[in-house]
This record gives structure tokens, C-alpha cells and sequence, in this order.
């Protein structure tokens, strides 16, 4: 038996499976990078009618999904910077920059018509023109509180319980008052006010805004010291807009002392005498002045006695004891062919007023008590 031969007409052409029967199939080089597959995950073939391999996504469908991830990065830089700026921005606003004015201080001397009364200190308080005043703080009350147009009821009460705190510093305060103690009153200056306050402390002058006496209520411990902690007070606070931006609150206030000579020893029981000062406070607060508890003193007008007219009172006041009588010397005089900033001669004449009359009369109607230019 013979093998398997080729046939007679010799072997086919092209045999069945050989590589010729595909040889009419061209496969160009763009045709194989789009026919890209990856085979299915195990899990994936797991599901009925599967297939084995699945088409990769082309550049095409590649190039879309970059341009809406940019396109999706974009809004969200905007949305954020849009949220800063908001944030950001004062919905309210922004009031003008105000700076403070030096304060305007007018200091007048009272002069008694005749010898200064003495007495113990109760009596004198007791039974003087002060026994219905309150003692201390308490004869600084408040008014009743209000919203205005631009302040809220409780901007209002701050700035009013600022000035008061002002007045108690300036006014109650015995080591401001004997002490040489400044802090309390420079503490709630607005600091365009600090270095004029600090030269009138230290270099205190008769030109109308470096007087000490004009910020607050000072007596030299050298001549004279209180004979009675109580210090018997009376007067009232008020307050209006004077601005969208600002609050004006005046303070009328009488403040009456029992004093004695600081001498070495003992004293006298009935060696006190009673000085009294009227002041009348101009006060400025603007919003950040209210929230920074601080506040302008824009005048002072002052009226205290008993002094001698010729008593100088810009550093501290000079108060005549029991028994003393003022001195019979008129103000310095004024050259009116002086250079400089002209200084304030002026005096008035101390009256005695009951309780039951109230305090002295305002600085408008006290000009009548000028009786010596």
C-alpha cells in the first residue's frame, strides 16, 4: 500500500486555511489603532450572552471628556471666586474717614463777694446748696434711650455709658483729682486727641486748648486735699445725631467738693469749705468710636469757684480755703497788638443758689456773671 500521493494535476494553488485565502483583506494602519479591545473583567463575563472583549473609547470620545472637565473646572473657579468676593464686599457703606478737632476749652474762675464759709464737711454737704444732690456716680443718670435714624437703642446706651464713664474718670475720681492720675480720662480719648491731651497735662497753657483743667477736674495735693470722699453731684446728659455717622452727647453736670488744707497733723473738724464745679461737656462718637468705647471731647466750658480771678487754673485749680477771701486783682490783660493765639481773661462772680433752685444757669445766661472782663 502506498502513502497518501499528491493528486495527478498537483498540489492546489491555494489550499483551504492557506495564508493566501485572506491575502485580498488589507488592514490599514488607522483601521488597527480604532480597533483597539480589552477583554471583560471575569465579573463582566459572568453575565448572560457576555462578550469576551469590549472596544476601548477612541481619541474622539477622549478629547470631549477633557474639554467638559476643563469646561467643569472653569465654573467652579468662578463660583469660588465669586464667593470671596462677596464675602468679602461690606454690604454697607463705607462711611467717610473723620478725623477728631482739638478740644475747645474755656475756664472761668468764681470769685466770692466776701470771706469763704467753713464748716465740718456733713454740715457743710448737709445743709448747702449741694444736700439734694446725689453722691458719685449715681447723680450721673442716664435719659431715657431712644433709637435715632442711623444709632440703634443699644449704639446709644453705649455711648452714653462711655461719656458717663468719661465723667466719673474726669470728674469723681480721687487720684485723678488729687492723685496727678491721668489715665482714667486719656484712656477713652479717640487717639486724635492723645497728643493734645498729653501737652496739656504736661505743659498746660491759657491758648484755649492746652488747659489741663479743661479735660478734667484737678486740685494741687500740695494745697489742698478732700475733706469728704462724697461728692455730691447733679446734672443731666442728652444726646442727637449730628450725622448719619455720629453721635453728639452734652453733659451739664454741677460737681460740689469738700475741701481742707493739706497740712501736716491733725485737722480741724470744722476746716472744710466747699468748691463747686459746672462743667459743660460738648462730646462726639462716630461708629467706631461707640464700638471701641472711646469718644471726642469737642468743648468744655467751665465755671468753678471759689478762686480769686487772678488764679491761674490751666495746670489745676486753685480753690480759696475757709476763711479766705479772693484777692482784690482783676484777670491778666490782653494786649490786643500781641502776636499768638490770644488768652481767655475772663471771671465770674460765685452765687450761692438753694436746692431747691437747681443747678446754675447754662453758658449762654452765665455770661452775665462776666462782671469783670
Amino acid at each position: 500500500m502506498t502513502g497518501r500521493g499528491e493528486p495527478p494535476e498537483g498540489p492546489p494553488e491555494n489550499p483551504s486555511g492557506g495564508e493566501d485565502e485572506y491575502r485580498s483583506l488589507v488592514f490599514d494602519e488607522s483601521f488597527v489603532r480604532a480597533a483597539r479591545l480589552q477583554e471583560f473583567s471575569a465579573q463582566e463575563r459572568m453575565g448572560q450572552h457576555a462578550r469576551a472583549v469590549r472596544s476601548l473609547p477612541g481619541r474622539g470620545t477622549r478629547r470631549h471628556r477633557s474639554r467638559a472637565g476643563i469646561a467643569l473646572v472653569v465654573l467652579i473657579a468662578l463660583a469660588f471666586a465669586t464667593a470671596v468676593y462677596i464675602g468679602f464686599r461690606n454690604p454697607y457703606p463705607t462711611p467717610v474717614g473723620r478725623r477728631a478737632e482739638p478740644l475747645q476749652t474755656t475756664v472761668i474762675p468764681l470769685a466770692p463777694k466776701g470771706p469763704v464759709p467753713g464748716g465740718t464737711a456733713e454740715s457743710l454737704l448737709d445743709d448747702g446748696s449741694a444736700a439734694a444732690y446725689r453722691t458719685g456716680a449715681s447723680g450721673i443718670n442716664l435719659p431715657s434711650v431712644r433709637r435715632t435714624k442711623n444709632f440703634s437703642d443699644s449704639q446709644v446706651t453705649i455711648a452714653l455709658t462711655t461719656v458717663k464713664d468719661y465723667l466719673v474718670g474726669s470728674s469723681l475720681d480721687p487720684d485723678v483729682l488729687t492723685g496727678g492720675v491721668v489715665r482714667p480720662v486719656g484712656r477713652l480719648l479717640d487717639p486724635d486727641q492723645t497728643a493734645q491731651f498729653d501737652r496739656s497735662m504736661d505743659s498746660p497753657a491759657d491758648d484755649g486748648e492746652h488747659s489741663a483743667t479743661g479735660w478734667l477736674v484737678r486740685f494741687d495735693p500740695a494745697d489742698v486735699e478732700l475733706a469728704d470722699p462724697d461728692i455730691r453731684v447733679h446734672g443731666t446728659l442728652s444726646y442727637a445725631e449730628a450725622g448719619a455717622d455720629t453721635l453728639e452727647v452734652v453733659s451739664d453736670h454741677t460737681f460740689t467738693y469738700a475741701l481742707r488744707p493739706a497740712v501736716a497733723g491733725p485737722h480741724r473738724a470744722d476746716g472744710a469749705s466747699l468748691f463747686t464745679v459746672r462743667r459743660v461737656l460738648h462730646f462726639l462718637l462716630d461708629r467706631e468710636d461707640i464700638r471701641l468705647h472711646r469718644l471726642e471731647v469737642r468743648s468744655a466750658y467751665v465755671q468753678a469757684g471759689p478762686q480769686s480771678c487772678s488764679a491761674v487754673t490751666t495746670g489745676t485749680l486753685r480753690p480759696l480755703l475757709a476763711g479766705e477771701r479772693a484777692d482784690t486783682r482783676g484777670p491778666t490783660g490782653t494786649d490786643p497788638y500781641a502776636t499768638g493765639v490770644p488768652a481767655a481773661a475772663l471771671c465770674g462772680t460765685l452765687a450761692i443758689t438753694s436746692p431747691t433752685q437747681g443747678p446754675p444757669p447754662g453758658p449762654d445766661a452765665s455770661r452775665s456773671l462776666r462782671s469783670r472782663p
